[in-house]
């Protein structure tokens, strides 16, 4: 028994077997590492939780956002990205703009249908009033713009009105900058000063500055045709595209009837934490709730008052009392999105709630979801939130399972057009054709632990040395700068010449536009041109320059958020 058990042990290591039991121990081992690394690789999958920019400071949500590579100031804190950035160009609807040939094709056709009129009828009366109706005096204007303007795009000409002189005809157009990167279109109206000769030939003595032409201004009314707009052989699919000039319509929307309230659906956010803070975290949330309204198909009831964070005020307080139309599109919101002001609901919801049977229905958890709101049949969700950060942050609706159901509407918040009517009025009084330099200072240049080279790259001299090989000498360079006082920057007019957001203090001050409509707009109180609107223009501006030199990568090799964080930025 001993013996035959010790030889059917040892009977496998027979030297025939060898090889057979060697393939069972290495396939044995190797099913054993697959199962350990399948445990291991289960147990990090359950515990590892990514990191969450959105419980990180509102700057690096606008970072997680928006930032690319280089793009150091399009992530800048204090500037938020709206739905017309994200906006593609359409090329094609932008390649359709009139030329000079347009014009004088234009002319020979009416020229042709007119051949048994009289002409312009100044025959024996060449002093007296102008027509600027005159189809001869329409094409002279059309011409002298597209000839006088030559970096910009012209893709509709209004018909031209009298001015205050007889001498003088108004005439509104809409256009582009022939490099423009942005999905938006302008507005342009100037005053046209016009000469006629004793043989009854028109010349055009002046064109005046951007807005001078305030009799064409008019906004042009639906099915209205244009004086001349050049179309493409296919239709386009209509986009809805910011216009910037055009008169602003942000009055606030009303309810109809009282059938047509008590018909309506509605989602109302109340309380949290939101307020006073970062304009990026404001809008961050506000698209939260506007997304979770149209999600549910209801009409967002919004409080149009802000609170201005103290990282944008003269007073470094933060401020209540502001709009959000000082800053937003409303116009373009409200006709796109199903949107009323809060305390216009209010009124109407304490008329007509018990008569009508309207009833509330209250969620105060931000983890109820909106898909389990979804069947909610009351006249009311409101969401209330209570005084603990960051969970009553807005925002915390759209995390976790909704963020793949509930998507934030970008596309239906712009920026505010009565801002971007600045921007275009500096552009233009450098003729749409400057560079633009953005130069980072103020604390970092101070802080030589975490930018130990940026006060040197950015000094005068240094700016000299290092633009030389990227901009032509003599070019309007537009400086967009944090450093308070540009004088710093003067060495630099021997080369270029510079302009800053502070020469065009007339486009916002008493007797401007914005300060009218503004005042307008905040019941006759003047509204400050504050902090937050002087970073939106400096930043657009900037961004509409042909060459745009950024302050990290290109001015100094220093990381924007401090030493050793470049890859981190860049990833």
């Amino acid at each position: 028994m001993l013996g035959r058990s010790g030889l059917s042990r040892t009977g496998s290591f027979r030297p025939e077997n060898l090889g057979q039991n060697a393939l069972h121990m290495i396939g044995n081992l190797c099913f054993t590492i697959f199962v350990i690394a399948v445990l291991v690789f289960t147990i990090i999958a359950a515990t590892y939780e990514p990191e969450d920019p959105l419980f990180h400071p509102s700057t690096k949500i606008t970072t997680f956002l928006t930032s690319t590579s280089n793009a150091t100031f399009q992530s800048d804190n204090t500037v938020v990205r709206t739905g017309e950035d994200f906006m593609a160009a359409n090329q094609t609807a932008f390649a359709t703009f009139i030329n000079v040939t347009d014009v004088v094709e234009m002319k020979e056709e009416a020229s042709a249908d007119e051949t048994s009129s009289s002409g312009s009828g100044c025959e024996g009366d060449s002093k007296g009033p102008l027509d600027c109706k005159d189809p001869e005096v329409f094409h002279l204007m059309m011409k002298e713009a597209i000839e006088r303007f030559k970096d910009i795009h012209f893709y509709r000409f209004g018909k031209p009105a009298p001015g205050p002189e007889e001498n003088t005809c108004d005439m509104a157009w809409r256009f582009r900058p022939k490099e423009g990167k942005t999905a938006a279109f302008y507005k342009d109206y100037r005053r046209f000063v016009i000469n006629r000769s004793e043989n009854c030939t028109l010349s055009v003595v002046s064109i005046g500055d951007y807005h001078s032409g305030v009799n064409a201004r008019k906004k042009k009314k639906k099915n209205q045709k244009p004086g001349f707009e050049k179309t493409s052989g296919t239709p386009e699919p209509v986009v809805a595209l910011p216009v910037v000039g055009e008169t602003v319509n942000d009055s606030l929307p009303v309810v109809e009837s009282e059938n047509a309230f008590s018909r309506g659906k509605y989602l109302i956010y109340v309380g949290g934490g939101d307020r006073c803070k970062s304009m990026n975290h404001y809008l961050w949330s506000f698209l939260c709730a506007l997304g979770e309204a149209q999600y549910l198909n209801r009409t967002l009831v919004m409080d149009l008052t802000l609170c201005l964070s103290s990282i944008y005020t003269s007073s470094n307080q933060d401020e209540e009392g502001k709009d959000f139309r000082f800053y937003f599109d409303f116009e373009h919101l409200k006709e796109a999105a199903s949107v009323l002001d809060h305390e216009q609901f209010w009124q109407d919801w304490s008329k007509w709630q018990k008569k009508d049977g309207l009833s509330l229905h209250l969620v105060e958890d931000f983890r109820v979801t909106p898909m389990k709101l979804s069947e909610v049949k009351d006249s009311l969700i409101m969401r209330k939130f209570g005084s603990s950060e960051p969970d009553n942050y807005w925002y915390r609706v759209c995390e976790g399972e909704t963020e793949s159901v509930v998507q934030r509407p970008w596309h239906l918040v712009w920026k505010s057009r009565r801002l971007m009517d600045i921007v275009s009025a500096i552009a233009s009084r450098l003729n749409w054709d400057y560079d633009s330099v953005h130069i980072v200072r103020g604390e970092k240049a101070r802080n030589r632990d975490l930018w130990p080279n940026l006060a040197q790259d950015t000094s005068p001299d240094a700016l000299i040395s290092t633009l030389q090989n990227k901009i032509e000498d003599g070019r309007n360079v537009y400086i967009a700068t944090n450093e308070p006082d540009t004088s710093f920057f003067d060495p630099l007019k021997d080369k270029y010449s510079t302009h800053f957001v502070d020469e065009y203090k007339d486009l916002w001050d008493e007797n401007s536009e914005w300060y009218s409509e503004t005042t307008q707009l905040n019941k006759g109180v003047p509204v400050e041109f504050d902090g937050y609107m002087r970073v939106s223009v400096d930043t657009e501006v900037f961004l509409r320059g042909k060459k745009q030199i950024e302050t990290f990568n290109e001015l100094t090799n220093d990381c924007k958020d401090g030493i050793n964080t470049c890859n981190t930025a860049a990833s």
